[in-house]
């Protein structure tokens, strides 16, 4: 065991050395591992930082949740001319499913409508997510306040002209003053604000509730009626360990039923699992994963060809060296692993460098883009192995080859 520490660091001071006394020809051969690790755990991080922000955004939602809409979250069989032909769920189904519905928590109706802006005395606000709902959508969304509350059963059905706002409203509309019962200006009408949502952070999709406000659905049910620029979502909330294909079917049978749609006939909507939207979320970033992965093959290629290159000549420059230890006893195993120990050094240098260029490049997107770019422990457990796997490779045939030398000839050839 000792004599294999003490090969371990004689490597080490022959990789050193190596890198001081050819510093422009290791550079270039390192490039490629360093490169190569770059990429590859720059590419995990990524994937592993968007999908932490993505399960940390639906993290409030139950993944049973179901939209039941006109548009499907994923692809479809049917083509997009017939979808298209699809009517808006409407109100009335709301309430059918609601009072119709078994083994279900919460029955919910939104309106999907375009952004607005938002006035109070002076101040505007522009760009913000409007969220026409049914009182239920506190639950559904499991909203948290940090003031106030969510209208009640009573104000929505009636389409009361309160609101909901986000955090971030708040603070752009009021400052530090208390919004509660003051007046805002949306739609050309009044709205008395009740409730402001605890702060949430940004949202992957574009949709956090700090820029988000929430109002009644039948207000604007009540101005402009059922019309094409607002699209409807009935949103259902089933009860926990239910069969689920079970429950999508009663779903749909309920809908069928209540459209007097006859047998044969497709249905002429679509019932959204939000695991199925996860799912296919998580199989474009496998996609991304695997993609980069691939592309970043080439440059572990490039720099393992590197590695190789450099190994061969440390093993031409050291002939008369090796002939020395080999007639003084040294095994073949021991030089073997002198050049294997040599390689792989050389290559958990470089990777070294490359987790590092990885670790600043994350504190920077992170700072500059208030997005968690996280460089996990398991990302740099990968990139040593991968290291220390590219250095065994390529170190390989250069080792054999200097263990084999005869060391008569070697010394004569080193002189």
């Amino acid at each position: 065991m000792i004599v294999y520490l003490r090969l371990l660091k004689e490597s080490l001071s022959f990789a050193i050395n190596a890198l001081r006394n050819n510093k422009l020809r290791t550079l270039l051969s390192l490039l490629g591992v360093t490169i190569g690790i770059f990429s590859i755990i720059a590419v995990l991080a990524a994937v592993d930082s968007l999908d932490k922000k993505i399960s940390k955004d639906l993290s409030s939602l139950d993944k049973n949740t179901i939209y039941l809409m006109k548009f499907c979250f994923g692809p479809s069989e049917i083509p997009q001319w017939k979808r298209e032909q699809f009517p808006n769920v409407k109100y009335d189904e709301y309430i059918n499913l609601k009072n119709s519905l078994n083994n279900t928590e919460q029955v919910g109706y939104q309106l999907f409508v375009n952004r607005e802006s938002l006035k109070y005395d002076s101040k505007t606000v522009t760009d913000v997510n409007i969220v026409p709902s049914s009182f239920e959508m506190v639950d559904i969304d499991g909203l948290s306040f940090d003031k106030g509350r969510f209208y009640n059963e009573s104000e929505s059905n009636s389409g009361t002209a309160v609101i909901v706002l986000g955090y971030d409203i708040a603070e752009g509309l009021f400052g530090s003053s208390d919004p509660i019962g003051k007046n805002i200006r949306l739609y050309g009408q009044r709205f008395t604000v009740i409730g402001v949502i605890e702060k949430q952070g940004a949202g992957f999709f574009g949709n956090s509730n700090d820029t988000s406000v929430y109002l009644p659905a039948n207000f604007l049910r009540r101005m402009y009626g059922d019309n094409d620029a607002m699209t409807p979502v009935i949103v259902l909330k089933p009860k926990k360990g239910i069969d689920m294909d079970a429950y999508k079917a009663e779903v749909a049978y309920k809908l069928r039923s209540f459209r007097g749609m006859k047998a044969g006939e497709i249905d002429n909507f679509f019932v959204n699992v939000l695991s199925g939207f996860t799912d296919f979320i998580d199989g474009i970033l496998g996609g991304l994963r695997m993609g980069g992965l691939f592309i970043s093959f080439f440059s572990f290629l490039v720099g393992g060809f590197g590695i190789a290159n450099i190994m061969f000549v440390s093993v031409k420059e050291r002939t008369n060296l090796i002939g020395i230890q080999k007639s003084l006893g040294a095994k073949n195993r021991f030089i073997l692993f002198q050049f294997l120990f040599e390689a792989i050094t050389l290559c958990l240098i470089g990777g070294a460098i490359g987790m590092i260029m990885v670790w600043l490049l994350s504190l920077l997107l992170t700072s500059l883009l208030e997005f968690d770019f996280v460089l996990s422990f398991w990302n740099v457990i990968i990139g040593a192995g991968l290291s220390i796997i590219v250095g065994l490779i390529s170190g390989i045939l250069p080792a054999i080859s200097a263990s084999k030398l005869d060391p008569v000839e070697a010394i004569r050839t080193g002189m």
